[in-house]
């Protein structure tokens, strides 16, 4: 839990694997995965299913959307204050419906990358 509230980087579980294991030799991928697994279920985790290939987590559960850049893989953390749509829906309730949790993820690219591209263009 620490080093997810501390990398703010929506990490995977291979990714935490790499950055625990030299620490923490008799950690394991299994364990990491079910350690995550439980603080989804708590309440305490977020489980982010932005890309096909992997999952990520976030250990902010506070109401807010993510961004991921299709070329540099990086994702962003985007607030109600900049989208005040998702506490709409978070707070939405209509017939038998208490929406209790929303998922919002946008996928694009990022303004780091698009600066980047603009850059190279010009160079040519």
């Amino acid at each position: 839990m620490k080093y997810l509230l501390t990398h703010k980087t929506h990490p995977t579980v291979e990714e935490i694997y790499d950055a625990l294991h030299d620490e923490i030799t008799t950690l394991s991928k299994t364990t990491i995965y079910n350690t995550l697994k439980l603080f989804v279920e708590k309440g305490a985790a977020a489980q982010l299913n932005i890309e096909d290939k992997c999952v990520h987590f976030d250990g902010d559960i506070s109401t807010h959307a993510h961004f991921m850049c299709q070329r540099c893989g990086t994702i962003y953390d985007i607030y109600p204050s900049k989208m005040p749509i998702i506490e709409d829906f978070a707070s939405l309730q209509f017939g038998a419906h208490n929406v209790q949790n929303v998922q919002l993820n946008l996928t694009g690219i990022c303004e780091k990358c698009m600066k980047n591209k603009n850059k190279e263009s010009k160079q040519k």
